[in-house]
């Protein structure tokens, strides 16, 4: 199952996928808002994102199109005691085609992501897990982090 870097070929793959992320957060999160505007909204997203090579966007092939994804952005902070380059991983839309649940492919995207933050000099990854995920993500050493982290909707 190799891993490979997405191409603007795979992004209405990815946008599948994606599409799947969020029904499967429906039972965390509620139904989505009605309304498919999103998906040509992150299709242009992906593509201005790729392009401009700020966005880490990993995938796995399946037989019949992408078996996974996952994507990562480092964002720069201030440096401090606790990361003194100030490099901050996020993980944020793991997803595995039902199809092709159960194989590693989470995993093998995960440690490709780390892997890469790693060469980006990231001291901290953070991510917000799902249910289904956070074992694994428990496995790859993610903790739970002392701050909470709260969010506002609008």
């Amino acid at each position: 199952m190799p891993v490979r870097d997405a191409t603007e070929a795979d992004i209405p793959e990815l946008v599948r996928l994606r599409a799947l992320l969020f029904t499967d957060l429906g039972e965390v999160w509620g139904a989505p808002p009605a309304g498919d505007e999103w998906r040509d909204r992150c299709a242009a997203e992906l593509t201005w994102q790729l392009r401009a090579g700020t966005m880490t966007v990993l995938v796995i092939d399946g037989d019949a199109g992408l078996a996974a994804c996952g994507i990562g952005v480092i964002d720069q902070r201030l440096p401090g005691p606790y990361n003194p380059g100030g490099r901050v991983g996020h993980v944020f839309g793991v997803v595995t085609d039902p199809a092709c649940r159960g194989r590693g492919h989470g995993r093998a995207i995960m440690e490709g992501l780390l892997s890469r933050f790693d060469e980006a000099g990231a001291r901290r990854v953070d991510l917000n897990a799902s249910p289904d995920g956070m074992s694994l993500y428990r496995r790859l050493g993610f903790t739970d982090h002392p701050d909470p982290t709260l969010s506002r909707k609008r």
